[in-house]
C-alpha cells in the first residue's frame, strides 16, 4: 500500500482532528469585512478591537484594510503589514515580522511576545501609542523594501565609467 492509501486509512479510522462538517462550518464563518469580524466578537472584545483598528488607520492611513487568515489585516504596497484578532482573554497584533521587537524592547516589556506577535490582555487599557508605533515601524520596513531599484541596464550604466 502506498503512503496515500495509509494516510486515507488513518483519516477514515477517525484520527483526523477536525471533521469534514467542522471544516465546512469554518469556511462559512469567514468574515467578509473588518466590520463583520468585529461585530461577531463578544462584547468585551469589540471595543478593544475598534481601538486597535483606529490606531492602525490613524498611524498608516494609506494601508489597505481587509480580511486575511480569517482576521482583520492591513497591506501596504501589496505587502502584509499587520493583522489583529480577538480571543477569550486577550487580543493579538500579528506583525508578519518580528523586526520591530528590538526597536520597542522597553515598551513591549510586560506583554507576551511570540514570533512577530504581541498579546495584549483584555483586562488592561489598549496601548494605542504602542500599536501606532508598531504600525509605523512596519510601514517603514515595507516602504524600505519597495523603494525603486535600478533596472539591470541602469545598474550596468552606473557601474561603467562615463
Amino acid at each position: 500500500m502506498d503512503s496515500r492509501g495509509k494516510w486515507a486509512m488513518w483519516i477514515s479510522a477517525g484520527n483526523n482532528r477536525m471533521s469534514e462538517r467542522t471544516m465546512r462550518g469554518m469556511k462559512q464563518s469567514v468574515p467578509k469585512s473588518v466590520d463583520e469580524y468585529i461585530a461577531a466578537q463578544p462584547g468585551t472584545v469589540r471595543p478593544k478591537l475598534e481601538q486597535v483598528r483606529a490606531a492602525i488607520r490613524r498611524a498608516v492611513p494609506e494601508a489597505v484594510e481587509g480580511i486575511g487568515y480569517r482576521m482583520p489585516g492591513y497591506k501596504l504596497h501589496g505587502k502584509p503589514m499587520l493583522y489583529f484578532a480577538g480571543f477569550k482573554e486577550h487580543y493579538s497584533l500579528f506583525a508578519a515580522s518580528g523586526t520591530f521587537f528590538g526597536a520597542l524592547e522597553d515598551e513591549l516589556k510586560g506583554y507576551e511576545l511570540r514570533k512577530g506577535t504581541v498579546h495584549f490582555p483584555l483586562a488592561k487599557p489598549v496601548p494605542v501609542k504602542l500599536i501606532s508605533r508598531i504600525a509605523k515601524l512596519r510601514a517603514d520596513g515595507i516602504a524600505a523594501t519597495v523603494e525603486k531599484k535600478p533596472r539591470s541596464r541602469e545598474k550596468e550604466r552606473l557601474k561603467s565609467p562615463l
